[in-house]
């Protein structure tokens, strides 16, 4: 019986980076389908968590993202540009932000397809993996074609579904809340959520506990 789970993501997230590759390996070996629920970031949700947040906290998740990384072998540089504007002295989120919005709505749309893990891995691997430019040329059209979705159609489908869209990622963010969490990202099976992208292999312990079984075949 093949699993189900649903997974939390923030494009603007560095620890969803971190993790997604992981679960996109997990989903192709094992009999599970994890469904992306992408969501907007804190900057979004919460314009001031960053002005109140403690003054180490920055400085701390830069170090740690950086070691993740490198323990884990995954490619990671700061976003070239950065999905939020954000002046970094003063923490303060620009009013206007021209990448997060065009990124989540994609993001859900190509959930919409079932292709939502695959393309949110393949744009975050620019976004995080040291592409300068990412949002420029043909890097996301390039994405969206190693994730199996037509770029045309899928950039057609953001632009003309801007307020259906967004209303599904609130309810994404309300799911994940009423789930448990509020934090990205989480994975959630069976009504428990987990997270962080130290949680994988609590993940697959816990799949383990449900039935899990290696694919016979490459999903599709």
């Amino acid at each position: 019986m093949t699993l189900q789970a649903d997974l939390y993501f923030s494009f603007r997230s560095p620890y969803s980076y971190l993790a997604i590759g992981r679960y996109r390996a997990l989903a192709e070996m094992f009999d599970v389908e994890i469904a992306l629920r992408p969501v907007y970031p804190l900057a979004i949700r919460q314009p001031d968590f960053f002005e109140r947040n403690h003054p180490n906290w920055l400085g701390y998740t830069f170090r740690d993202m950086i070691r993740v990384a490198q323990f884990h072998g995954i490619p990671f540089a700061p976003p070239r540009p950065d999905p939020i504007v954000q002046d970094m002295a003063t923490r303060k989120i620009a009013d206007e932000q021209p990448y997060i919005f065009k990124l989540t709505r994609l993001g859900q749309a190509a959930a919409r397809h079932g292709k939502g893990l695959q393309f949110a891995d393949e744009a975050a691997q620019l976004i995080w993996g040291g592409t300068q430019g990412w949002d420029s040329g043909e890097h996301l059209a390039g994405a969206a074609a190693r994730a199996g979705l037509d770029w045309d159609d899928l950039l057609a489908e953001a632009k003309a579904e801007p307020e259906v869209l967004d209303a599904e990622i609130t309810a994404n963010q309300q799911a994940l809340e009423d789930a448990g969490h509020w934090g990205v990202p989480t994975l959630v099976f069976e009504s428990e959520p987990f997270f962080g992208q130290d949680r994988i292999e609590m993940v697959l312990w816990r799949m383990n506990d449900k039935g899990l079984a290696e694919r016979e075949t490459a999903p599709q």
